[in-house]
């Protein structure tokens, strides 16, 4: 327990230092870093990190990704540019896409290739996972990016990227202790034991209220609307967090792995913690780009 303590304490740390430096280059490391990592625990899962071309190819692909991400003009606009664009901006992000276009297929041409040369070694469902990996673990987690600079205000950006972070780990909390204090009905007792419907309805609750009182807190009062659509927010990615967590179990799971890693005594690997954040992020983005245009 002290372990577990004394890591994530550090973890905390290191988390607040990246926070505090939001605004540089940090940010953009700080998340090529946490991919590098994470994609390394996953190709270790189903042991591609032996595979050099393969595991470097894909180290590629993930930690180009958020410093592209960091190129981009207005980011959460960019899935509908707004006409008053400047042209400019508009013409950089095209190239960024197009950059991030190009990385992605050649990175899978090198994957494939060497699949070619070690037929006999590889199997499909390794290179296939691995695939996947590559292209869903930089761009969920790159979107901390862009929400971070979602209009070019630093302190907005700070506060929702704080937000999304949050949004998984408050339903985990909320999630236990709802659990312990009235957890009966398992939720997915083959796939993870201690998770009960009633601390999965207590996440969702905890992170509905909390989301609603701090956007209204950061609107600088209680406004309804804020509050019902802080609130839904907080809910779906309580959920969508859920699933997450759910999933990179199944795979430990059906891999026999306890842990995805041992970068975090006591936690695991970053792929441990991250793994509900993984489908939170790009979800609150998602959320922030539909109710930007409404």
């Amino acid at each position: 327990m002290l372990t577990r303590i004394i890591s994530g304490a550090v973890g905390v740390l290191i988390l607040a230092v990246v926070l505090y430096f939001h605004n540089t280059i940090v940010l953009p490391i700080a998340v090529a870093c946490i991919i590098a990592v994470m994609l390394y625990e996953l190709l270790r899962a189903v042991k591609m990190n032996r595979c050099i071309p393969i595991l470097i190819a894909t180290e590629v692909c993930g930690i180009i990704t958020p410093f592209l991400n960091a190129s981009l003009k207005r980011p959460l606009m960019y899935i509908m540019p707004p006409t008053d664009m400047p042209p400019k901006d508009s013409f950089n992000n095209e190239i960024i896409h197009l950059m991030q276009f190009v990385v992605t297929l050649l990175c899978a041409f090198v994957i494939f290739v060497t699949w070619l040369k070690k037929h006999k070694e590889i199997r499909y469902e390794q290179v296939f996972f691995t695939l996947a990996v590559m292209v869903l673990v930089p761009h969920a987690m790159s979107t901390m990016i862009l929400i971070h600079n979602y209009n070019g205000n630093s302190n907005d950006g700070l506060f929702l990227l704080i937000m999304a972070l949050c949004g998984a780990w408050i339903a985990d909390t909320g999630a236990y202790f709802s659990g312990v204090a009235l957890g009966k009905h398992k939720l997915c007792p083959e796939i993870s034991p201690k998770k009960t419907v009633e601390g999965f309805i207590g996440g969702i609750l905890t992170t509905g209220i909390v989301y609603a009182v701090a956007f209204c807190v950061s609107s600088g009062g209680f406004y309804v609307k804020t509050a019902l659509i802080a609130f839904i927010l907080g809910a779906v990615c309580a959920v969508i967090g859920t699933v997450g967590d759910l999933s990179a179990s199944m795979v430990k799971r059906q891999i026999g792995f306890k842990d995805y890693g041992k970068i975090m005594p006591g936690h695991g690997g970053l792929m441990d913690r991250f793994d509900s954040v993984l489908f939170v992020l790009p979800t609150f983005y998602a959320f922030m780009a539909v109710i930007s245009s409404i």
